[in-house]
């Protein structure tokens, strides 16, 4: 297996683990139960991935590995005994939505590459595989999908993998691009929320 195919899964299952626990503390609040906390977890961690490999005409990535779906039980468990702990976190279901997004955003970059993409459109499935699970777990839940609020959202997933994109037509380390990717990814969400950052209303 090449280096770049092993980051690329170290990514993968990370941002699942993520997204996995974003997805289940969502229905906490909501007060569903374990079995409803678990798919929950698996919309958001195996939604947007999903997409992007039906859109690219791959086999989707959780169908030729299980890991995927124990790696949601694992965050499923980790939720359950320690709730107590992570309710007494402020926002703590925000930081691992946020990490799961950039980490996705790169799984979803490197994967279109993978395929012979060009960087327009590795870009934008970056985005599809960062955003579009949180979209189907807000559908679930019954929630306005955070990337129709004003909060910066899918935004900030296209400027890591522009960040992505411009860091490697200069040739940078594929581990200074990825770790660049991500942070800047992450800034720009904590940054818009910390500061009440959006992009402007349209109007009537």
């Amino acid at each position: 297996m090449e280096y770049e195919e092993i980051i690329q899964q170290i990514i993968e299952f990370l941002g699942t683990f993520a997204f996995a626990i974003s997805g289940i503390r969502h229905a906490a609040a909501k007060r569903f139960d374990w079995f409803g906390g678990y798919v929950c977890g698996i919309a958001v961690a195996i939604g947007g991935g999903t997409i992007r490999d039906v859109m690219l005409g791959a086999t989707p990535f959780w169908m030729t590995n299980p890991f995927y779906m124990i790696c949601t039980a694992l965050a499923l468990i980790f939720v359950i005994i320690f709730a107590k702990h992570m309710e007494g976190l402020r926002n703590t279901w925000f930081v691992f939505d946020t990490l799961g997004l950039a980490l996705f955003t790169i799984a979803g970059i490197q994967k279109s590459l993978t395929y012979g993409q060009p960087y327009w459109v590795a870009i934008i499935m970056g985005c599809i595989t960062g955003a579009a699970g949180g979209v189907i777990r807000d559908v679930l839940l019954n929630n306005e999908p955070v990337i129709f609020q004003r909060e910066i959202y899918a935004m900030a997933s296209v400027v890591g993998g522009i960040t992505y994109w411009l860091m490697d037509v200069y040739g940078l380390p594929i581990e200074m691009t990825v770790t660049a990717s991500f942070f800047v990814t992450c800034l720009i969400r904590f940054l818009a929320v910390r500061y009440h950052l959006a992009l402007p209303k349209l109007n009537d």
